[in-house]
């Protein structure tokens, strides 16, 4: 099986997801979307109320400025992997609004059996966390955005190095325009320093590629 058959079958298994209790209020699962094989592969935090209608992450608010962001940084949305650390919307009600509600670690635990599965088969040569929750799922640890913003970390079990910035929800969130025009370069710039570390790395892999035995005759 290759890995975009293995990954439609993952996502066909997914959609019958019981891991945790968030199934029960969430329409659909939402899982992820790209090609396998892109070199990127952006993980935000979970679906949001039109993400959990679609059935597709970062079709809303937050995927607008994610879109607007990558075009930018001179990325084609086509070329990244996209998907979501929990695949099902964890919400409150408010009269008739759902209002997301930010995922705890059992759920981003019980969710993790998935993410995990779903980047071996995607096999991207760089992670983007989106957030501390995408980053918290990647690192099993508490992580502050502040303090691993722009740095590349190597983890410790075989996978793609990981790299952290901000969820584009923070964004819409800023009510200062000048501010929000601040906020908003700086996860551009986020996502070129990807790119760019991604064109320098395949620079030197070509550089030094890897030594290969020669054949043997039997």
């Amino acid at each position: 099986m290759n890995a975009g058959s293995g990954l439609a079958a993952l996502r066909r298994e997914a959609e019958g997801c019981r891991r945790c209790p968030l199934y029960k209020d969430a329409t659909r699962t939402v899982f992820g979307e790209g090609k396998p094989g892109a070199a990127l592969m952006l993980i935000g935090e979970q679906p949001g109320d039109r993400e959990d209608l679609a059935g597709r992450p970062f079709v809303g608010p937050a995927g607008g400025v994610l879109d607007r962001a990558l075009a930018d940084a001179g990325w084609n949305r086509e070329a990244v992997y996209v998907t979501n650390a929990v695949k099902h919307f964890k919400f409150r009600m408010r009269g008739k609004r759902r209002l997301h509600q930010k995922p705890d670690a059992y759920e981003i635990e019980r969710c993790r059996w998935w993410l995990d599965r779903e980047r071996v088969l995607v096999a991207p040569r760089l992670m983007l966390a989106l957030g501390a929750t995408a980053a918290r799922a990647l690192l099993g640890r508490t992580v502050t955005i502040s303090r691993t913003r722009g740095k590349v970390i190597e983890l410790t079990e075989p996978a793609a190095p990981l790299m952290v910035t901000v969820h584009p929800s923070y964004l819409l969130r800023i009510r200062d325009a000048r501010d929000k025009e601040i906020e908003y370069g700086r996860f551009v710039a986020d996502l070129a320093a990807a790119k760019a570390w991604l064109k320098e790395n395949a620079a030197i892999e070509l550089a030094n590629p890897p030594k290969t035995r020669p054949a043997t005759r039997g």
